[in-house]
């Protein structure tokens, strides 16, 4: 369910008069002029088209948590970092792809039916994606996924994180000094704490999901372009600064994304993270902090002379321990707070600009343990609350507040590499099931008509391919 003023409720980046061209072009030019790099840099004798397994020489459950992405390791920590460029074997371009497939059911039939599918039982094709992903040389690397989603019949832009780094000494230390260029806020991060690759980590649009959501969790993904430098110092400090900005409509539409929602940038919108990683109990423990400010143009109007204004602070921690049998246990949450001021969206829908002094509350986290990086099972939880707004959010509650809790088990039967159809093969088989406490406001009766959070509870079975 989509609050009243979903559809404005937005941000993009533009520059003074002066400077909007550069800072509108250049961000997309870079990675776009990188991905023709990567593709061009392949001598034409050059056929196969490895993944950074093949690259690295390494097999997936090295980098992986149950031998299978994107919840990494530490070394698969230490691959991001230090731009992806980590490698055994000599090549440019390496090129993969995924897809998705899943069948999910609802507790009650869907009124209405979600776009193209039936009220319940769906088998769906989610998605399917190609990457360019790989390394140049010692100091550049990255990756970029184009994605066809199979709900809403669509091609689009994905994840992009491309990296120029360096190794130096800091205060004694050995050091990484990085510089990112992506399109979606926390995408470069390399724990699994963060919106981007959060728990869960396939998820499908065929059933209902709460309407509120911090604006960084995924509010800013490929609608985006920003750059930050980073400072890995000792594997223990990492200090992250930089800003995002917004694409062109023309530039958006293009790609597949839409330029409308949530709207654009005004100006900057600065991004920061800190994270402190140790070993503590056997295992390797992760403190963070991030933070996002954005000023927004909503549906990029800017007839009123307002913006829509947010300040996202989060934490997160999380605790990775890797036992004797070989098996791992990791732990994982975070916590996002939200203070926004929607006065150009209530100006736009309402006729007045003070309507919408919110506060939002997100809390996750998810604890799991894999055997062998074969069978995996992880439960998690989550909870939404904030103020009440009847200009904001829809439905007789006028209320964000949401929370439930979902369990999954996963079978990963090649996570070493050995597929009967070669090591780049890889495939992960899951059942999820996803129950709700309250949903947008409401344990029973959340929209009006009758409709319990219950209703929502979703049991969705998938499989998963890499190669």
């Amino acid at each position: 369910m989509k609050t009243k003023l979903s559809t404005r409720m937005g941000a993009a980046l533009r520059g003074t008069s002066a400077t909007r061209p550069i800072a509108r072009t250049l961000p997309f030019a870079l990675p776009v002029g990188f991905a023709l790099v990567l593709m061009t840099a392949v001598p034409p004798p050059v056929q196969a088209v490895p993944a950074f397994a093949e690259q690295t020489g390494l097999q997936c459950q090295s980098c992986h948590v149950g031998g299978f992405g994107p919840q990494l390791t530490p070394l698969g920590r230490e691959f991001k970092l230090n731009g992806y460029t980590m490698r055994s074997k000599s090549f440019n371009a390496p090129i993969s792809a995924m897809a998705i497939a899943s069948l999910t059911h609802t507790r009650k039939d869907q009124v209405p039916a979600p776009s193209g599918l039936s009220q319940n039982d769906n088998l769906a094709f989610d998605q399917g994606s190609v990457f360019i992903a790989g390394g140049i040389g010692t100091h550049f690397g990255g990756f970029a996924q184009i994605t066809y989603d199979g709900v809403g019949k669509a091609w689009a832009w994905d994840n992009l994180d491309l990296r120029a780094v360096t190794q130096g000494k800091l205060l004694g230390e050995d050091a990484v000094y990085g510089l990112t260029i992506n399109n979606s806020p926390t995408v470069q991060d390399v724990w699994n704490t963060t919106p981007a690759w959060g728990f869960p980590y396939t998820d499908t649009n065929v059933s209902g999901t709460p309407g509120a959501s911090p604006l960084i969790d995924g509010g800013l993904a490929q609608n985006t372009m920003g750059m930050s430098a980073y400072v890995w110092v000792g594997q223990k400090y990492y200090i992250e600064g930089g800003a995002y900005t917004s694409p062109k409509a023309g530039t958006l539409n293009w790609l597949g994304a839409d330029p409308m929602s949530p709207g654009d940038i005004k100006g900057l919108a600065p991004y920061g993270r800190l994270a402190w990683q140790s070993q503590l109990g056997g295992g390797t423990m992760e403190l963070g902090a991030f933070a996002m400010k954005a000023a927004i143009n909503p549906g990029r109007d800017r007839s009123t002379g307002y913006t829509d204004h947010y300040s996202d602070v989060g934490l997160d921690a999380s605790w990775q321990k890797p036992t004797a049998s070989g098996d791992t246990i990791s732990v994982q949450m975070r916590y996002v707070h939200e203070a926004s001021n929607l006065e150009a969206t209530c100006e736009l829908d309402t006729g007045s600009p003070n309507c919408a002094r919110i506060h939002l509350n997100e809390v996750r986290g998810d604890v799991s343990y894999s055997w062998r990086n074969k069978i995996g099972a992880t439960l998690a939880a989550f909870s939404i609350t904030g103020d009440n707004n009847a200009d904001v959010y829809g439905g007789p509650n006028a209320s964000p507040n949401s929370s439930g809790a979902m369990a999954q088990v996963d079978y990963t039967p090649w996570s070493a590499g050995n597929s009967p159809l070669g090591p780049r093969f890889n495939m992960r088989m899951g059942v999820q099931y996803t129950a709700y406490g309250k949903f947008d406001g409401a344990r029973h009766n959340y929209d009006g008509g009758g409709a319990n959070a219950a209703d929502n509870n979703a049991l969705r079975v998938f499989t998963w391919f890499a190669f």
